[in-house]
């Protein structure tokens, strides 16, 4: 035979199941959150930089001019992809481009040129 439950117990059963607030003291209210606190400062501005570059191509020659209007040294190399397999693509010696300053960089390929660019480093 079942019994039947107590009021009393039914109540203490239940009230487990109701959170209860949580009340903190003042001190450790008001000081920030850890991950407030250690927030990383926000990075500077990035100056611009790296010289304008134009590319021109006529038959299998190729010249580049680099000018750096920046007060940062931009050193520029030009690199040519030729079409034929046998056709060695190249790539020149960094040059350093100075403030101010206009470089003309020039290479070739045998026959046709594929592609040619300019890439920079601080």
């Amino acid at each position: 035979m079942r019994r039947p439950h107590s009021l009393p117990s039914l109540l203490a059963g239940l009230a487990l199941l109701v959170p209860l607030p949580v009340v903190l003291p003042t001190e450790a209210a008001s000081q920030p959150a850890p991950a407030e606190a250690a927030a990383p400062a926000p990075a500077p501005p990035e100056r611009p930089f790296g010289a304008e570059c134009r590319t021109h191509q006529e038959g299998s020659q190729v010249v580049a001019y680099c000018h750096n209007p920046y007060p940062e040294t931009d050193r520029v190399a030009l690199h040519i992809e030729c079409v034929r397999w046998w056709d060695l693509d190249s790539d020149s010696t960094r040059v350093a481009t100075g403030p101010a300053m206009t470089i003309r960089l020039t290479g070739r390929c045998w026959k046709e040129v594929g592609s040619a660019w300019v890439t920079h480093t601080r």
